[in-house]
């Protein structure tokens, strides 16, 4: 644990939340700054910092989590989909505890996930598929 990490006191009980799911590897909580109704973070127990550095079975039960909390908003709320997605680094968040988002989404929230586009070119889509596929 981490005493400068919010989520790490959550998992210990040392600071509230309205948590939804507690697994032996996993703690699922309503975020308390929502985005939507039901806006839901999953975090492991151990404090990590990035979702896709944890060890495999860690990684398995937050996303085993993930889909066991999803189902449970999905049966409660009613939405209209969901936006599911993790962020790390520096540019993208403020907390360095690995965790996943789950947003319902809802036909008149104001949730805006859109990406700029461009198109993938074949060159630099047989470039880059080389250059990741050299690394795995």
């Amino acid at each position: 644990m981490h005493d400068d990490c919010e989520f790490c006191r959550i998992v210990a009980g040392e600071r509230s939340a309205y948590v939804l799911s507690e697994t032996e590897h996993t703690v699922a909580f309503l975020d308390e700054n929502p985005a939507t109704t039901g806006h839901s973070l999953v975090v492991p127990r151990t404090h990590e910092s990035d979702v896709l550095t944890i060890d495999e079975s860690t990684a398995t039960a937050v996303f085993e989590t993930v889909r066991t909390v999803s189902n449970a908003l999905e049966t409660a709320l009613e939405p209209r989909g969901f936006s599911v997605f993790h962020t790390s680094g520096p540019l993208v968040g403020t907390v360095e505890h690995a965790h996943v988002h789950l947003v319902p989404r809802f036909a008149d929230d104001d949730v805006s996930l859109s990406l700029p586009r461009t198109r993938l070119e074949a060159d630099e889509a047989t470039q880059l598929r080389n250059r990741v596929r050299g690394h795995l």
